[in-house]
C-alpha cells in the first residue's frame, strides 16, 4: 500500500467521513479502531486464461451508511442524486488505490486508474458498492500464484470477508484455480493498541496497522 502524499490524505480523511457517518453520536467503539466495517464480496473476473480483474461488493454497516442513505433520501437508484454519491464514494477509493494491494512473485500488479463499472445502493439501512477493479494488463492465471489484500492502512475502518463463501470463482476459473483465505491473528499488544486508539487518532505509518489486521487472498491457477 503506497504512502499517502498530502492531497491523498485529504481524499483518505474524507472518505472517512463519509464512513464513519454518525459515529459521533454512537458511544459504543468511539474510543477504539476500527470504527467502522465494511463486508466484503469479490469475484475473480478473466477472460482468454487471462486474469483481468476483481468485481467488489462492499457492504457497510448501518452506522456508516447513515448519511450517504440520509442524503439519498427516497431517491430512485437511478436518479442523480444516487449516481453523485456513488461518483463521490467512488473517487476516494480511488484516492487510496482501490484500498487493495495484488502482489505476483513478490511485485506489484498494476491496474487502471477507473474501473470499468461502478455503482451504489441501498440494502436494507446498508449502503452497498460494487465497483470492477480492472487489472493495468491481464495477467496469465498458469504460474505464479496472486496475493491479494483489502484494507485501510490505518485500521480506522475494518475491511473483511465474512469466510472463503464470499470468494467466488467463475466456472472457467473453477475448473483450473483454487484460492485460500488466511485472516491474521495479531497478538495482545497490537491489538490493545488499536483499542487505544480514538477516531482523531492516526497510527504511525511505519506500524502499518491495518496491514497487519489485513486478511491475505491467494490465488494459484494451473
Amino acid at each position: 500500500m503506497l504512502l499517502y502524499n498530502k492531497n491523498e490524505y485529504d481524499l483518505m480523511m474524507k472518505l472517512r467521513g463519509l464512513l464513519a457517518g454518525l459515529l459521533s453520536l454512537c458511544s459504543v467503539g468511539v474510543l477504539a479502531h476500527p470504527h467502522s466495517f465494511i463486508d466484503m464480496n469479490t469475484t475473480f473476473v478473466a477472460k482468454d486464461q487471462k486474469l483481468i480483474g476483481l468485481k467488489m461488493v462492499w457492504v457497510m454497516d448501518e452506522i456508516t451508511s447513515a448519511d450517504l442513505l440520509y442524503d439519498a433520501e427516497n431517491a430512485k437508484s437511478d436518479s442523480e442524486i444516487w449516481k453523485k454519491l456513488a461518483a463521490e464514494v467512488m473517487a476516494n477509493v480511488l484516492g487510496q488505490h482501490y484500498f487493495t494491494d495484488i502482489y505476483r512473485d513478490g511485485k506489484p500488479v498494476k491496474y487502471l486508474n477507473l474501473p470499468t463499472e461502478y455503482h451504489l445502493a441501498r440494502q436494507g439501512h446498508k449502503a452497498v458498492l460494487e465497483f470492477v477493479l480492472p487489472l493495468a494488463e491481464p495477467q496469465a492465471l498458469a504460474g505464479k500464484p496472486f496475493e491479494i489484500s483489502t484494507y485501510d492502512p490505518t485500521y480506522f475502518v475494518d475491511m473483511a470477508y465474512q469466510d472463503k463463501q464470499a470468494l467466488h470463482l467463475p466456472p472457467d476459473m473453477a475448473q483450473r484455480c483454487k484460492f485460500s483465505l488466511v485472516t491474521p491473528k495479531p497478538d495482545s499488544s497490537l491489538q490493545a493498541y488499536a483499542l487505544s486508539l480514538d477516531k482523531n487518532d492516526a497510527p504511525p505509518e511505519d506500524l502499518a496497522l491495518g496491514q497487519q489486521f489485513a486478511q491475505r487472498v491467494t490465488l494459484q491457477c494451473q
